[in-house]
């Protein structure tokens, strides 16, 4: 395998606070999936668990190649956690065909947070060997 695309962002977590409080369940269904809303809801400080995923969300697109475009919606990149808690990136619609087209199969996600930052990092692998 080789890596064929790397992604970060950071996101403010106070940005995030203030998008809930304005636009509310609005704004949480047109970006996350209702595992991710549950998810970070289940937690004493939901904002900074929400931060991350964007975060994710964002350097996928990075990763990719081609940001939100080519009908990519942000609930097409999805972030579960495995048995483990180790976040893993779960693909839909677009985001998985697009993904499938370009040979690429594997994807490693890593999400960082404090007080008032959250970091994601993406790295996408190919199963195709170049020679």
């Amino acid at each position: 395998m080789s890596i064929v695309g790397i992604g970060s962002d950071i996101v403010q977590v106070s940005r995030i606070e203030t998008l809930v409080a304005r636009y509310g369940r609005r704004f949480l269904q047109r970006v996350f999936s209702e595992t991710e809303t549950a998810y970070a809801f289940a937690k004493a400080r939901p904002a900074i668990h929400l931060a991350a995923r964007f975060a994710a969300k964002e350097a996928f697109v990075k990763a990719l190649g081609l940001g939100l475009r080519e009908g990519l919606s942000w609930c097409d990149v999805e972030v579960i956690n495995n048995n483990l808690g180790q976040p893993q990136l779960k693909l839909h619609n677009r985001a998985h065909r697009v993904c499938y087209e370009k040979n690429q199969a594997v994807s490693w996600l890593s999400l960082s947070h404090e007080q008032d930052f959250a970091l994601a990092f993406v790295v996408l692998e190919t199963t195709v060997t170049v020679p």
